[in-house]
């Protein structure tokens, strides 16, 4: 019999150590209470007959705590136990220490990361994100979860949070906090009369919410139109009340305007300063997106409009650097949402498209998503619901990882794919479980003053983590160098649309994830897709990105390299992304 330590080694069994380990637990406890000699045989029979060839260690251990309960030596057992978490500790020493007198040195090169480091915030959130993994990694994770992302069968992303109860990223419900107010650290914070203001009140929001989660946020700005008719309304009255007796009422409405303007890149200006001096003061990088929308519904769709265009015409001029260099900022980044009206097919709006066209030129930025594609939840009343939901976290599968250890085999190829699937399962419901029973006091702005909901203190977040309305991503790398890979070895006779065949398989096992659990399990590309191959026609490729980006309903990428196309090429492809496509960056 073959026994299978935790590293993945298998070494012969040997009964003299089951003896030993029982041995050094019967001294710690009062002779009466000890294993006897025939005890501890008829426990190494019982594992002897089973009479396997490979049996996992933690199994080994697993039975002696079960057999030394049924002899009902009880204390014996809570002394293995002991024994066995304390050779477990001694096994995982902490691995941190040589990291973090790393980051304090500032020894790991030139590179902006390491720059980073240097400054005393980034070496706080370092430090704490490399305890905080060593401890995921050595006593909060499963075993087998942890070697299989050591291994880079399946990825955990962000285990430096695992052991704070933080959800990954969310989509802020600012209309609702806008509109109703909310409440920053003990702060009642009225709904804003102005759209600096309210600009002013999102930096703050913003800033909160980031110390409360690890992943993005994101801000539909579709919601401040009404803010900067609530400007251009104060002005007017208070213009007309000065200087009504004196001046016409085309000289007023030229004043008016020419304060909302200046209100718009004042405040415009503000937002992005702030997000950008949020990263120094927290340490971390910061993950903002900014969403860009119209709704030919929407009764403030032109002061929306004029807000889209302050932001790209801000982004396209850019931010200037310690040399006074123009440069793009980091952040927020922003994602243009293509409709009707804007689509490049003769819309009111289009003059904002070719804006963004030319900002993506310059700056690489913004990217596009098609209002085709967006998918709200739906609760049982019917009703949508696009902003206030939130994803618990991700685990990936290596794709490629997987190919290579499939021995060049079809069969092994799928049943590998099914034993990282479960793995994967299995990782995420740890993100899941670590949220359950959750109260919502952990972050008052995110659960009781509207950024996700309006529960009362001491109420837990569980109903919130079911029924879809939040989200478990299981997210899927390296796609294209997969088929390379069966290519290459020719693992498979028809490798034609394979890519659809393994996701459409993996979209099938998580929505049986989905059925059986009622959680929001959803499928996402967290890798983009490259579509500069020189050999392929781009729009081919596009075609069947489309296709994967349907069966991806957590969110897939497409990268387009844009650099050699002219104008009108590219706004042949910005039309072409609404009809067919969910998601582009153009690069």
């Amino acid at each position: 019999m073959k026994v299978i330590k935790r590293d993945g080694r298998a070494v012969d069994y040997d009964s003299s150590k089951i003896k030993i380990a029982i041995e050094k637990a019967n001294k710690e406890v009062s002779s009466t209470k000890r294993a006897s000699e025939e005890d501890i045989e008829g426990i190494i029979a019982y594992i002897e007959e089973l009479n396997k060839k490979r049996i996992l260690v933690e199994d080994i251990q697993d039975i002696i705590e079960e057999k030394l309960m049924e002899l009902k030596k009880y204390e014996l057992a809570k002394k293995y136990i002991v024994y066995r978490y304390t050779r477990a500790l001694v096994r995982k020493q902490n691995t941190t220490d040589e990291t973090i007198l790393g980051i304090i040195r500032n020894d790991n090169g030139e590179n902006d990361f390491a720059k980073n480091k240097m400054i005393a915030s980034s070496q706080r959130n370092f430090i704490a994100g490399a305890v905080s993994r060593d401890l995921t990694k050595r006593l909060l994770l499963p075993e087998k979860i942890a070697k299989a992302d050591e291994d880079g069968i399946i990825h955990f992303h962000r285990k430096e949070y695992f052991v704070h109860p933080m959800i990954n990223s969310c989509i802020v419900d600012i209309s609702n906090m806008l509109d109703n107010g909310t409440v920053i650290n003990g702060v009642m914070i009225e709904s804003p009369k102005s759209f600096l203001v309210a600009c002013a009140i999102t930096s703050q929001i913003i800033a909160g919410i980031l110390g409360n989660q690890y992943g993005e946020q994101s801000i539909d700005m579709a919601h401040f139109g009404k803010y900067l008719r609530k400007s251009y309304e104060r002005n007017k009255e208070q213009i007309e009340n000065e200087y009504g007796k004196s001046l016409s009422q085309n000289e007023i409405n030229d004043l008016v305007e020419k304060r909302v303007r200046a209100e718009l890149e004042y405040s415009i200006q503000l937002i992005q300063y702030q997000i950008n001096m949020l990263e120094i003061a927290t340490g971390k990088k910061t993950r903002i997106t900014l969403f860009l929308h119209l709704d030919e519904k929407d009764p403030y769709i032109k002061e929306n409009a004029r807000i889209i265009e302050e932001i790209l015409k801000q982004r396209l001029n850019g931010v200037k650097d310690e040399n006074g260099e123009k440069i793009a900022p980091k952040s927020p980044n922003l994602v243009y949402v293509l409709d009707e009206c804007n689509s490049l097919n003769g819309g009111e709006y289009d003059y904002l498209t070719e804006l963004a066209i030319k900002c993506t030129k310059e700056r690489k930025s913004p990217s596009y998503i098609s209002a085709n594609f967006l998918s709200p939840w739906r609760n049982t009343n019917g009703e949508y619901k696009f902003e206030g939901r939130f994803n618990q976290g991700i685990v990936s599968i290596n794709l490629p990882k997987i190919v290579k250890e499939s021995n060049k085999s079809e069969s092994e190829f799928w049943k590998k794919l099914d034993e990282a699937l479960d793995l994967a399962f299995e990782a995420l419901m740890c993100r899941h479980y670590a949220l359950v029973g959750i109260k919502s006091d952990i972050s008052p702005l995110h659960w009781q003053y509207g950024a996700i909901s309006r529960l009362e203190s001491g109420e837990t977040i569980d109903a919130l983590l079911r029924n879809g309305y939040s989200t478990l991503t299981l997210g899927y790398t390296g796609l294209y160098e997969m088929k390379d890979l069966i290519k290459k070895d020719e693992l498979f006779k028809n490798e034609n649309d394979f890519e659809l065949k393994v996701i459409k398989y993996i979209k099938d096992v998580v929505e049986k994830w989905k059925k059986e659990t009622n959680i929001g399990f959803v499928l996402c590309a967290k890798t983009p897709f490259i579509s500069q191959n020189k050999e392929e026609n781009l729009y081919e490729r596009l075609k069947l990105e489309a296709e994967i980006q349907k069966i991806s309903t957590g969110g897939a990428i497409s990268q387009i390299d844009i650099k050699n196309m002219d104008e009108n090429g590219i706004k042949e492809l910005i039309n072409y992304i609404y009809n067919n496509v969910k998601y582009a960056e153009l690069v």
